[in-house]
């Protein structure tokens, strides 16, 4: 695996253009216990104020306020939350096997094993893969941005999709009595932060091929 000061070190080179001060800071602080981290703004676990340290434990609702983002690290997931964002996880014997999604917009990572994500009407089966959401009123984006995953909706036919690097982000509308999948634009999320994800429960994406970034990177 790709050392973490040679990640940080890469990172740093991107500038402006690349790698936000949060993203750096995360590397920098090395491995991280479950829990809510850099917190940038405002949030809440389980309706009370958080802070960078707060104990994240299966069961609890997290939440970032407006202009906020947070990281959150539970055991081998770990989570990029943006402002406005809500979550539950949910599991047990320490492990997270459910992720509700309220509102707002989540870059995940998840480690090999069995996950169950409800967004909106959307349930989205997943097993080791990194994966971004946006949830709004009428439609989940939905970005696979590795692995596999099993869409699952309101009178729809499983819907199976499978990802190296970002191939086929969707638009998955809610309110319609059918829940209908189409392709969408990638947006609003890197692989810089996914790379900052993975290295947190120590792992390196799989479009990184031994050690090396990817010729094209979003």
């Amino acid at each position: 695996m790709t050392d973490r000061r040679d990640l940080l070190r890469y990172l740093a080179t991107l500038g402006a253009a690349g790698v936000s001060g949060l993203i750096q800071e995360v590397l920098a602080a090395g491995d991280l216990p479950p829990g809510l981290h850099k917190l940038e703004g405002s949030a809440t676990v389980n309706g009370r104020a958080a802070k960078e340290g707060s104990q994240v434990a299966l069961g609890d609702r997290i939440a970032t306020g407006a202009g906020s983002r947070a990281v959150v690290v539970t055991k081998g997931d770990a989570f990029l939350m943006r402002a406005d964002t809500q979550i539950e996880i949910k599991g047990r014997d320490g492990v997270l096997t459910d992720l509700l999604i309220t509102t707002g917009r989540v870059l995940s990572v998840f480690a090999k094993k069995p996950v169950t994500v409800k967004a909106q009407t959307a349930t989205v089966g997943i097993r080791g893969t990194g994966a971004y959401f946006e949830v709004e009123p009428a439609s989940v984006y939905f970005c696979l941005c590795y692995g596999e995953a099993v869409i699952d909706g309101p009178n729809m036919a499983p819907k199976t999709v499978k990802t190296t690097h970002h191939e086929s982000p969707l638009i998955l509308t809610t309110t319609t009595p059918a829940m209908d999948a189409q392709p969408g634009p990638f947006r609003n999320h890197s692989d810089d932060e996914l790379i900052m994800l993975e290295s947190l429960v120590g792992r390196e994406p799989p479009f990184m091929k031994g050690g090396q970034y990817p010729a094209k990177r979003y």
